[in-house]
């Protein structure tokens, strides 16, 4: 049946799974009369509200603010994270990134670390352990300093943003043939480590995080660069390199590493 003007019909293959131990697989569903200007979170409505009325179980999918900032959606679409657009997360994808008459295949993140929870939804707390493993910053409490009594250089500035700006989707570990983390671990070690504010721990935080990580069983880096491919915020590879200078100069300086007062030196 062909679309009613203006709007598509799909095929998709979504992964089904009822539980973390359940077997699972790809399961056809139609999607007809979706809108092009739809998001992909949207399209996924739309399904689900005809799931429902049948009296069959919704997909389930993770979203929150489905505005690419909270980094709670996140699926392999066509075998790529996040989906064809590059620089965007599944949410800020739209319908019209598609043809009428697509056959797409929704998969969850496949990771070791990120096991499946039910259907699309992955469980990423390997993620808060990694963050949670880098500790505290000394700064001092108490009314904001004056913008200009610290001293921040642009360039440093800029590229601490620029790892700021990763939202923990988890898209990096899906894309990485190796399922490694390095992406998302050396983009928190880089924003604090480029800062002044980070100084004081900054090595004994690059030895806990890369530790964690190692823990949490993803695979190592072996610089594919897929990872920064699939980021929906492009943060650049160059975090990983910041990321093993710092765990090289902890390594060789651990007892002073492992000290909370210690400075940059």
């Amino acid at each position: 049946m062909s679309a009613p003007n203006g709007t598509m019909n799909l095929t998709l293959q979504v992964w089904r799974q009822a539980g973390p131990d359940a077997p699972g697989g790809l399961k056809e569903y139609r999607a007809a009369g979706i809108s092009p200007d739809m998001s992909f979170l949207e399209m996924l409505d739309v399904v689900n509200e005809g799931l429902i009325e049948r009296g069959e179980l919704p997909i389930a999918f993770d979203h929150d603010c489905r505005e690419g900032i909270c980094g709670s959606c996140g699926m392999m679409i066509n075998g790529v994270a996040h989906g064809p657009m590059k620089g965007t997360a599944t949410c800020q994808l739209h319908m019209r990134s598609f043809k009428d008459g697509d056959t797409v295949v929704i998969e969850p993140w496949r990771a070791r670390a990120f096991p499946v929870i039910r259907d699309l939804v992955v469980n990423r707390s390997a993620f808060d352990r990694v963050i949670a493993a880098g500790g505290y910053i000394s700064v001092n409490t108490g009314s904001p300093q004056d913008a200009n009594n610290i001293p921040v250089a642009k360039d440093a500035a800029d590229a601490a943003m620029d790892a700021a700006a990763c939202i923990g989707c988890g898209a990096c570990v899906a894309a990485c043939p190796n399922g490694s983390a390095s992406l998302f671990t050396g983009a928190k070690i880089s924003h604090l480590g480029l800062l002044p504010q980070g100084q004081p721990e900054r090595y004994r935080r690059a030895l806990s995080m890369v530790a964690q990580m190692d823990l949490e069983d993803f695979g190592y880096c072996t610089w594919y660069g897929e990872c920064q491919e699939a980021c929906p915020k492009e943060i650049s590879i160059d975090v990983i390199s910041r990321m093993n200078r710092d765990f090289l100069v902890a390594s060789m300086r651990e007892p002073e590493a492992s000290d909370p007062g210690s400075g940059e030196g």
